[in-house]
């Protein structure tokens, strides 16, 4: 075992040295691979923010029910009465036109209206929840809660809810997509790159199969190196995904400030950071094990 351990350690190094040696080339190996892994963690990472602006969305489609401003406390018994002999309707509540001033006070980016105001200008309102959400009968409620008395207004909120979880959802769909046709793309990148090694090593290879060496003694240090180089893309694509949105913090920040917000892109977590340098690390060795296999078969020594 310890001999195993030890053999893996030299080769590692050995890998390590070669990649060393040719920093340029490296590097500029590392970018591109790095460029195009952070197409889709960037994507990925907006989309976490966009999905996280939201967190309390209801998607549930929810009807607003606002009352005139004449409307009395018996009024606004009567259309109780109504609702809840409704039986298209799952659930309401009631939100007095008070209660209604007071949450708009303390919203952050309107409180200082609200508090200039020298009457309250907002109605009663119910709120209520369908117990059937197809657009047909969605609709349908909507016409017989516009005509009950002293209605003055109806809204059908939350359908821009369940667009952008529709959008959102499509937006991930997309991203595993590109994230699939660029993983071939970076084992492509990969495989060529040891393809071309092995070109230049070729007298070496045969040399060492001649002495007895194995195939996967051979493959092994190639393994290794492809490995690495996956490693170094996936370090560079983080570092691109986090710099870009450090780059787009600053400005996010002046906005937010405009709406009394303080929201930030937040970057890829820890866990995602270790995933994408995983998923970066086995591209490499499958793009590295693709091309030490083909090219292996092709030299024999002679």
């Amino acid at each position: 075992m310890i001999h195993w351990l030890t053999t893996h350690w030299h080769t590692f190094l050995f890998a390590l040295q070669r990649l060393l040696n040719t920093p340029m080339a490296s590097l500029l190996t590392a970018a591109v691979m790095g460029i195009t892994l952070s197409l889709p963690a960037g994507l990925y990472t907006l989309l976490q923010n966009v999905d996280s602006l939201a967190p309390n969305i209801q998607a549930e489609p929810q009807i607003s029910l606002f009352l005139s401003l004449t409307a009395t406390k018996n009024d606004v018994s009567q259309i109780e009465t109504l609702l809840r002999q409704n039986t298209g309707i799952k659930s309401f509540r009631f939100v007095s036109r008070d209660q209604a001033l007071n949450e708009l006070k303390q919203n952050p980016g309107l409180s200082q209206i609200a508090t200039s105001l020298e009457r309250n200008p907002l109605p009663d309102a119910f709120i209520i929840l369908p117990g059937n959400n197809t657009p047909q009968e969605l609709e349908k409620l909507h016409d017989e809660l516009r005509a009950l008395p002293n209605v003055a207004h109806t809204q059908l909120d939350s359908a821009w809810a369940k667009r952008l979880h529709a959008l959102l959802r499509l937006g991930q769909q997309a991203i595993l997509i590109l994230a699939f046709l660029l993983g071939f793309a970076l084992i492509a990148i990969t495989g060529n790159t040891i393809r071309l090694q092995i070109l230049t090593q070729r007298e070496e290879i045969e040399v060492s199969k001649l002495i007895g060496a194995t195939d996967a003694f051979i493959r092994r240090p190639f393994l290794y190196h492809g490995a690495l180089q996956g490693l170094a893309g996936g370090i560079a694509a983080w570092m691109i995904v986090t710099l870009s949105i450090v780059l787009l913090n600053n400005n996010i920040a002046e906005l937010a400030q405009l709406y009394s917000s303080d929201f930030q892109l937040q970057s890829l977590s820890l866990s995602e950071s270790l995933i994408m340098l995983g998923i970066s690390t086995l591209l490499g060795l499958f793009g590295a094990y693709g091309a030490v296999w083909r090219s292996l078969k092709n030299i024999q020594p002679q």
